[in-house]
């Protein structure tokens, strides 16, 4: 299904060294233009930043740079120029120093004559490389000169040349002099955004675009409509946006303290989407807005149920997944969304609209006497087709308006029109099928770039869907499938990245999901692929996490951040091992209570601590930190422990990372995060050591299971309870037989928040599985676990 559903994120503690504006340590380029770096220093099997990363950290990384002698000054007293009287250029280039400004802390002057400006913006039909985002950026130690073909070029250009002085220093910078030609991989760099379910303000969406401007991707997919929310101002239907903009949502979220129905509400006007296009086109990002039909449509029918197929009003849906409310198939119903259409398409002069198309369960038109006369009246032999005809005609309607169709690769069901472009999310056999049929594609395939996915296994991840998809597995995408040849692969237009919001509440969490895996799509999107190098990326990533400081953008430190692991040695004694994901920089720690620095103790091996030990630790490059410090208190209950999220799941049909929902009103931090399997909620504790352990202490939580799965309902296991109001199980070696302990559910009941439940367990040795089941009656609310303790007698 596509869309299936405690450490605070603290200030970056950064000790500045030597940035990448003043090393002069730079290696030579090659013949070929490649730079060739020096051999990656070493500590403690990390890699360190290199100087071919030092001097030009730029993301994505271009096509070419000749790197040379010498220093580019530019500081305070220095001026930008255009050349000419482009008003786009002189835009573009008063855009640069506003960057500046914000970033070095001093705002350059704009104006005047080229000749003595120390950075000259110029449009040059002859430059090369061709292309409308084609750039050079010529740094000698006199100036900086940028030149593109066209407005967008120039802007890219001014793009990387903020990057090399975006450096987290102050004042006057100095750059390695160097030449850098460059131009993209792919003309659709795209990032996907859902305001349906959890809504975005403008504000908030224009943040996303200046992240997307600065990382040169150039299109936003801005999905609008769907079953928990109709987001855009129709004047024509004002109760779309009066009943399909609000939803009550499921479990204590939807209630406030008097146990009222809150609604959650939001919608953008004309006039603010009108902005919101205007703001990303003079980032030279195209907007492609989603309509989602003929499924995914229930806030709509919500607000007329005449355009439904059984013409009764659904509520919007407070539940994720796939819900079956389809339009039907009647004249009246396609003049009502050609109307739609016809307010739409005018908000945005890009040339796609994105018509959706995609998990329309045919239910309700299978069991409509209605739908089936009109499928025998067309002379279609089953629901597919008629799918692909419903889809043809409005493909037609915008054709005729100057659109063009793009949607999920489920159009291709049925037939699709003979025009129609596909983004392939159901992995990439659809990309194939389509580029081997002569349409053009963008690839977008779950789970490889669904940024809804969480990006570690670590305590502190934001909610999202498991597998883990880390900034590793997006830069290691492939963005064309082996499987095509030359002709077919010049039907890919692109890639694309999704963020479907479920699970992404706030907006802090948006950015964090967002970024920096856009970062790496980027990069795949971007540069060449011979030039696509992992280690060199993180290198400049050390660079990249000081720019999202500076823009003030939330981005996850997920691969950076460290992670500890505890164990109990013999003796008495307690071992604790720290590491993190992407294995780059050098850890440093801490066990005093101070915050770690470049200078703290490096780690090399476990530490052997004694009890109870607090540590701080951070991961280091260059004397950069990477991530927010990260502190765990090494004590008897921190190793005998484990939350939902260290626990094995004993199945993991759909695993989420999911928000408890109360307290309602909760802002990030209030609220735990649950990490269990909505088909079957079942934990393994993997060889507790159960010697001296006298007492179970289970910390539950419950859940609405508002997970709309269609035909897949039938897989969700409900176990009978045995007591009144049900009990969490415990049992020894496996999940069958009979437990060894059992925990009433009643006090938890009495709270929608987390509640903590005790029983004795029966004396055992050495090392054994716990299985922990849900004994309710009932899968909805769904109980889950937050964390297991297993306590010694003396506890």
């Amino acid at each position: 299904m596509k869309r299936h559903f405690v450490t605070s994120i603290a200030a970056v503690a950064l000790v500045m060294g030597l940035s990448a504006c003043q090393r002069e340590d730079a290696p030579k380029a090659d013949a070929a233009g490649t730079t060739a770096a020096k051999p990656a220093e070493k500590t403690n099997a990390t890699t360190l930043i290199s100087a071919s990363a030092a001097a030009t950290p730029v993301i994505p990384r271009p096509a070419k740079v000749e790197l040379r002698d010498g220093r580019f000054a530019f500081g305070p007293q220095s001026r930008v120029a255009v050349v000419g009287n482009d008003a786009e250029a002189a835009r573009i280039a008063q855009d640069f120093a506003s960057r500046v400004q914000k970033a070095r802390g001093f705002a350059p002057e704009v104006g005047g004559a080229a000749d003595g400006a120390a950075v000259v913006f110029a449009i040059d039909a002859n430059i090369a490389p061709a292309g409308d985002e084609a750039y050079v950026v010529d740094i000698t130690s006199q100036g900086a000169k940028i030149s593109a073909r066209k407005p967008a070029g120039l802007f890219y250009g001014a793009v990387t040349l903020w990057q090399l002085l975006a450096d987290g220093a102050q004042g006057e910078a100095s750059i390695a002099t160097q030449r850098i030609e460059d131009a993209p991989r792919f003309g659709w760099r795209g990032l996907m955004l859902d305001v349906a379910r959890h809504f975005r303000t403008p504000d908030e969406v224009k943040a996303l675009l200046d992240q997307m401007a600065l990382h040169k991707l150039n299109t936003f997919h801005w999905h609008l409509t769907d079953d928990q929310g109709w987001r855009v101002e129709i004047k024509q239907y004002p109760k779309l946006t009066e009943v399909g903009g609000c939803r009550i949502p499921a479990g204590a979220a939807g209630r406030d303290a008097k146990g009222k129905p809150k609604p959650y509400c939001g919608f953008y006007t004309q006039d603010e989407i009108r902005d919101i296009v205007k703001y990303a086109a003079e980032r030279y990002i195209t907007v492609v807005p989603e309509f989602d039909l003929p499924g995914h449509a229930q806030a709509a029918i919500a607000s007329y149920p005449e355009f439904g197929v059984p013409g009764t009003k659904p509520p919007v849906s407070p539940d994720w997944g796939v819900n079956t409310w389809l339009f039907n198939v009647d004249d009246k119903t396609f003049t009502f969304l050609e109307n739609v259409l016809d307010e739409m398409m005018p908000l945005f002069p890009g040339q796609y609209f994105h018509l959706g198309g995609d998990e329309a369960a045919k239910d309700q038109w299978e069991q409509s006497a209605a739908v089936q006369a009109k499928k025998k009246e067309l002379g279609l032999k089953d629901e597919m087709q008629l799918q692909s005809w419903f889809m043809g005609r409005l493909g037609k309607y915008i054709e005729a308006h100057g659109k063009r169709l793009i949607g999920w690769d489920e159009i291709l069901e049925g037939g699709p029109p003979a025009d129609a472009t596909v983004m392939s999310w159901r992995g990439t056999d659809g990309a194939i099928e389509a580029a081997r049929a002569g349409h053009d594609v963008v690839m977008a395939p779950s789970p490889d770039l669904y940024l809804d996915h969480v990006q570690s296994d670590g305590p502190d991840e934001t909610p999202g869907r498991l597998k883990v998809i880390s900034l590793k597995d997006v830069y290691d995408f492939k963005a064309v499938p082996v499987q095509l040849n030359a002709d077919q692969a010049r039907h890919v237009l692109g890639v694309q990245a999704n963020l479907w919001t479920e699970h992404q509440r706030t907006f802090e969490r948006m950015q964090r999901s967002l970024f920096p895996r856009g970062a790496a799509l980027a990069e795949v999107t971007w540069s060449p692929e011979s030039r696509l190098d992992w280690n060199d990326f993180l290198q400049r990533m050390a660079f990249q996490m000081e720019r999202y400081r500076l823009t003030g953008f939330d981005a996850a430190d997920s691969a950076f951040a460290v992670r500890f692991t505890p164990q109990a040695l013999e003796g008495g004694k307690t071992s604790l091992a720290l590491n993190n994901q992407s294995g780059f920089g050098t850890i440093r720690y801490t066990l005093d209570g101070t915050e770690p620095t470049a200078t703290s103790q490096a780690y090399v091996h476990p530490l052997e601590l004694p009890l109870p030990t607090t540590v701080k630790a951070n991961a280091f490059a260059d004397e950069r930190a990477l991530a927010s410090t990260r502190a765990f208190e090494l004590n008897l209950h921190s190793l005998r422990a484990r939350s939902s999220n260290a626990l094995r799941s004993c199945k993991t049909d759909l695993m989420l990372r999911m928000e408890d929902d109360a307290p309602s009103d909760g802002k990030d931090g209030d609220r735990r995060l649950l990490l269990a399997d909505v088909f079957d909620p079942c934990w393994i504790y993997d060889a507790a050591q159960l010697d001296g352990i006298a007492t179970v202490e289970v910390r539950v939580g419950q859940l609405p299971h508002n997970y709309a799965l269609w035909k897949d309902a039938s897989k969700v296991v409900t176990r009978p309870a045995k007591i009144p109001g049900g009990a969490l199980e415990v049992r020894l070696g496996s999940c069958e037989g009979e437990p060894i302990a059992v925990l009433p559910l009643a006090p938890a009941r009495k709270s929608d928040g987390l509640t903590t439940l005790s029983a004795p367990l029966p004396t055992q040795a050495g090392r054994h599985d716990l299985c922990f089941t849900f004994a309710s009656g009932e899968y909805n609310p769904m109980w889950v676990v937050d964390e297991v303790a297993l306590l010694p007698a003396a506890h």
